[in-house]
């Protein structure tokens, strides 16, 4: 918390060039851009980092394959580009992976077609991933066993990639860059009101954790707030080009359902004959998405989303067993903020499910705000850019693009913490069958941090021990995410700095005896009330 402070600290009474407003994936590499270049930043949000829209995404990091059915090429082409940007700057983080694609005989595409498809994909992408192949129902079978090739006529295979970690954090690394160049960044806090007084911003804000109240000045807004970009510029008076439309999208987390050792995203056809997917997450999957029009952001899932996607999934997996609601581990519920033009109506069915996931980035130079509408996570960077040249246009100086606000640290750092890991032995602690090595996994989330958590190791070979069992967290990662990563509750960490409560059910780690220490080791004196504030959470929830 201490981190968290000095940065409350730095923000209530700053005069910073930019306030970015809203902590998702638009945000934080808002943000991150600006500082690198030399802007003065602050970044807020009422909630945590990544803790809305931002968290509950795919996982995924893909150049928009199905856009090619609405012929949205120069969107495909971008979004490939952005793809194999981040698979080059993130190659710890964002792997490739095969997309294999069933064609049973609902599908609305034949094999030989979809093929076409998938060749013109890798070439628009650039040929920036391994080549399509395609598979008879026969071969299929083989490749992948847990598949019901009874109706199947065959299946394409195509390229793309996916986040080894989850969203949240993928976000909190930008969050980290902002930080690392500079910015003021605080989560939990939100944006009273905002009034113009000359050529500033002055902003009131609040600290929804105890109350505080506090005020700062920019010269410039950047509003990206998701979902809820409409309703803040409205509050000022504020009219825009573009407005949002909600789809809602849900996942289930259920045991590993692919046999083979080999990571691939399963994609098939639902009776809607929409594409629904099957994600590796680790020992998991990932069975998604939905695609529900809505008219709120606050969504969840329903018995009838619950029941639909199971019904999908079972109709086309071999299993010994169908999937029950009991199998499912954690649910994942979310809206996509989808992006329209003013005046366009309110889209019919037809308009609205072919919508993509393009964003737009609006400015107004008599008010001096940047609206981020829409977006998805692979096209970060160029958000990130955009938001730049924006705030450059209305007067806010920027140094040169040296591309150095993103991206994992150069590989001779990662070399010598490699070598440093194997004199030390790291992956001889981890003990659990099916694990990926302690090296890959610290190096991943911690980056140059890693150094530090193999120090403290070396120091004290408890640290190195697991705190909670099946949630795979070692000791020295919990020190260190209460010294570096601004978590102000327990579900900041155990949703979003890590993934355990997508991967372990709710009555394992309520009932694991590590959880206080977990609390403890994060908050102090605090942890009771952190810790009856997450209890009490599941229950709502349930």
């Amino acid at each position: 918390m201490l981190l968290r402070r000095a940065n409350l600290a730095r923000v209530s009474g700053g005069n910073f060039d930019v306030i970015v407003v809203g902590a998702g994936i638009n945000g934080a590499v808002s943000a991150a851009a600006l500082a690198g270049r030399g802007a003065s930043v602050a970044l807020i949000d009422r909630g945590d980092f990544g803790g809305f829209t931002s968290q509950e995404s795919s996982n995924l990091v893909w150049g928009g394959f199905k856009y090619l059915e609405n012929y949205e090429l120069p969107l495909v082409f971008g979004l490939c580009r952005s793809r194999n940007r981040l698979m080059k700057a993130y190659p710890d983080n964002i792997k490739e992976i095969p997309f294999l694609a069933t064609l049973d005989e609902t599908a609305p595409y034949r094999p030989w077609f979809a093929a076409l498809g998938a060749t013109a994909y890798w070439g628009i992408g650039l040929f920036g991933t391994g080549r399509p192949r395609v598979f008879g129902s026969a071969e299929l079978e083989t490749v992948e066993p847990v598949i019901d090739t009874r109706t199947a006529r065959g299946a394409v295979q195509y390229q793309d990639a996916y986040l080894v970690d989850n969203d949240s954090r993928f976000v909190f690394s930008f969050v980290r860059s902002a930080i690392e160049a500079g910015a003021a960044v605080a989560n939990y806090v939100e944006l009273v009101s905002a009034e113009r007084v000359g050529d500033r911003w002055v902003c009131r804000l609040r600290d929804t954790d105890c109350g505080d109240e506090l005020t700062t000045t920019a010269r410039v807004v950047v509003n990206a707030t998701g979902p809820f970009v409409d309703d803040l510029n409205a509050s000022w008076g504020l009219t825009t080009e573009h407005r949002i439309l909600y789809s809602k999208g849900i996942h289930l987390v259920v045991p590993r359902l692919t046999t083979t050792r080999h990571d691939r995203v399963l994609a098939f056809f639902d009776d809607t004959q929409r594409l629904f997917y099957v994600i590796p997450m680790g020992r998991r999957s990932v069975i998604g998405t939905t695609d529900t029009r809505v008219d709120t952001p606050y969504t969840e899932v329903t018995d009838e989303d619950r029941d639909f996607l199971l019904h999908q999934i079972n109709a086309r997996l071999d299993r010994p067993e169908p999937l029950t609601r009991d199998d499912v581990i954690a649910e994942r519920s979310g809206v996509r903020p989808l992006v329209v033009r003013r005046g366009s109506g309110d889209q019919s069915d037809a308009d609205w499910t072919s919508l993509s996931r393009r964003h737009e980035v609006e400015g107004d130079a008599e008010r001096a705000v940047v609206t981020v509408f829409g977006g998805k996570l692979t096209d970060c960077l160029n958000v990130g850019e955009e938001v730049a040249a924006l705030v450059q246009s209305l007067g806010v100086p920027l140094e040169k693009d040296l591309h150095n606000w993103y991206g994992e640290p150069a590989s001779a750092t990662r070399t010598e913490f490699y070598r440093q890991a194997r004199l030390c032995r790291l992956d001889s602690l981890r003990t659990k069958p099916g694990t990926e090595p302690l090296t890959d996994r610290l190096w991943r989330r911690y980056g140059r941090r890693a150094f530090g958590l193999l120090e403290a190791i070396r120091a004290d070979p408890t640290m190195g021990e697991d705190i909670m069992g099946s949630a795979d967290y070692l000791r020295a990662e919990l020190y260190n995410a209460a010294e570096h990563e601004m978590i102000v509750t327990l579900d900041d960490f155990m949703r979003r700095r890590s993934k355990i409560d997508l991967v372990v059910r709710d009555r394992d780690i309520l009932g694991s005896p590590g959880l206080r220490e977990v609390a403890e080791i994060l908050f102090g004196d605090h942890a009771e009330r952190r810790l009856a504030d997450y209890v009490e959470g599941k229950a709502l929830r349930h």
